[in-house]
């Protein structure tokens, strides 16, 4: 994806073209889809890795950008910055549970965990996150493309 200037242009996107049950060409089609940051920026590895996004970056975009949007009907939540951003004190105490009641968030938003491959660990941990929240995400998407 740095190479590229394309964003999920890597084995993450990948994945999460496959977890939504869409082709490329499907999600980087601006009339289905929005690929929208919790940081405009890189923001930097610290000692664990990547660092969290800039705090000041939803606040100050996010609703500016929703607003000039037509027709969003579902928000899909990236991660535990994008739970917390979005789903607040409504979020369960961790990002596991939070997934795990995804439907606690439907109709507006589908909590999920990040795509990265470094997340297969935590994938075959939690079997019901294939077996049970990835059908339901699909259908999910199936009908806000056929809306």
């Amino acid at each position: 994806m740095h190479g590229s200037g394309i964003p999920w242009d890597d084995k993450s996107g990948d994945n999460l073209r496959a977890w939504l049950g869409v082709r490329s060409e499907q999600f980087y089609d601006p009339d289905h889809f929005a690929l929208v940051p919790m940081g405009f920026c890189y923001p930097g590895r610290g000692t664990s890795g990547d660092l969290p996004p800039r705090p000041e970056c939803a606040p100050l975009w996010h609703a500016k950008l929703f607003a000039a949007m037509k027709n969003v009907t579902l928000i899909v939540l990236i991660g535990q910055h994008a739970h917390e951003h979005y789903l607040g004190d409504r979020a369960k105490p961790s990002l596991t549970e939070t997934v795990k009641h995804f439907n606690d968030y439907l109709p507006t938003y589908f909590p999920l965990v990040h795509p990265s491959p470094r997340n297969n660990i935590w994938q075959a941990k939690n079997p019901w996150f294939r077996e049970r929240v990835l059908p339901e995400l699909r259908q999910c998407i199936k009908g806000v493309l056929t809306s």
